[in-house]
């Protein structure tokens, strides 16, 4: 069974799962610090969800942009660093094919970086081939590495044996320290079956394709 990774919460619950890690608190004067890897909280109505950043960095109209699952939330949804409260972009476009979500950060609140924890992105690389071992920074479960399937399917998707849990939707999957993948879910359960990766290099060429927010992404530097 496949299974989605977003960690939805009601309203009455926010303060106490902001608490849960991700990004620091910051005042209204001072910019959160963002990276694939980062607790993200997305708001819609009263439901919010937690899910990964997968990269941050500049389009080509120099906006600050972002990617994380597209099941973790809706066109025009907030978005806001976990522990921090107040929103610091919006979902600009959702691409359902590809599980992705693109969000266009305000760039007077986020100062974008390249690390998270262990994980550090350097640039875009090709798609994760059989053996390969890559791993993957998310909210949730932090920094995992392991083995790689490749593509099974001969399609958008590829398979790694590395410990996924709710909340690391979304989580950026590298080889080295070229991205080269988002997390979107797992099979049979959590840290037991694989993970299911989209190739960030589909994922990047229908971003271009369409147009807009996201085109011509360049990971921070």
């Amino acid at each position: 069974m496949r299974r989605l990774l977003t960690t939805t919460l009601a309203v009455s619950a926010v303060l106490a799962s902001l608490a849960l890690g991700g990004g620091g608190h910051a005042s209204a004067a001072e910019r959160v610090v963002l990276g694939g890897g980062s607790g993200i909280v997305l708001t819609q109505g009263d439901q919010q969800t937690l899910c990964s950043l997968t990269v941050i960095g500049n389009d080509s109209e120099n906006r600050i942009v972002g990617l994380t699952a597209g099941h973790c939330g809706d066109v025009g949804d907030a978005v806001a660093a976990e522990g921090d409260p107040e929103s610091v972009g919006r979902i600009a476009t959702v691409l359902p094919t590809y599980d992705t979500a693109v969000i266009e950060f305000d760039a007077a609140r986020v100062a974008p970086v390249s690390t998270v924890g262990s994980t550090t992105i350097a640039g875009i690389g090709d798609p994760a081939r059989l053996a390969d071992t890559v791993c993957k920074q998310g909210r949730t479960t932090g920094s995992s590495c392991g083995f790689s399937y490749g593509d099974l399917l001969h399609s958008h998707q590829i398979f790694a044996q590395m410990c996924v849990n709710s909340g690391d939707s979304g989580a950026p999957v590298v080889l080295g320290t070229s991205l080269v993948g988002m997390v979107n879910a797992y099979l049979v359960a959590p840290c037991v079956g694989p993970a299911v990766i989209t190739d960030i290099v589909a994922v990047l060429g229908e971003i271009d394709r369409v147009g807009g927010p996201g085109a011509g992404l360049r990971p921070a530097a």
